[in-house]
């Protein structure tokens, strides 16, 4: 694995610090490493980043459809369909958002990256 970041021509890219959230090659992402307790997930900033840089709206969007998703992500661990003792991804999509989400099989975490959801092609 190389030591050196990848170069983008987005502005802000915070390649300079760690990346905690699930490998994302859409740029802006958000990502997170969750911390699990049971089937409660809890959010530590100092374990988050941003890569590229959101729109206003994104940004927006991000910020209010966020406790949506720690919620879903609770839900799925309470379910079973995400396994801290198993790798799978989970896809999760709100307010023109994806997110997604796995454990890595990592028993205590849940990785996480979140991004602008792409409009489908129109033809006209």
């Amino acid at each position: 694995m190389s030591d050196t970041l990848h170069v983008t021509n987005y502005p802000n890219d915070n390649n300079d610090r760690p990346w905690w959230g699930l490998p994302c090659t859409v740029t802006p992402c958000f990502g997170a490493r969750l911390v699990q307790e049971g089937n409660q997930l809890h959010y530590l900033a100092d374990r988050a980043g941003i890569r590229g840089q959101f729109s206003d709206a994104d940004a927006y969007h991000l910020d209010q459809a966020f406790p949506l998703l720690m919620k879903q992500l609770e839900l799925m661990l309470t379910s079973g369909e995400l396994n801290p003792r198993h790798q799978h991804t989970v896809t999760l999509y709100a307010r023109g958002l994806t997110c997604e989400a796995d454990t890595l099989g990592s028993c205590g975490y849940v990785y996480m990256a979140v991004y602008s959801t792409l409009a489908p092609a129109t033809t006209s």
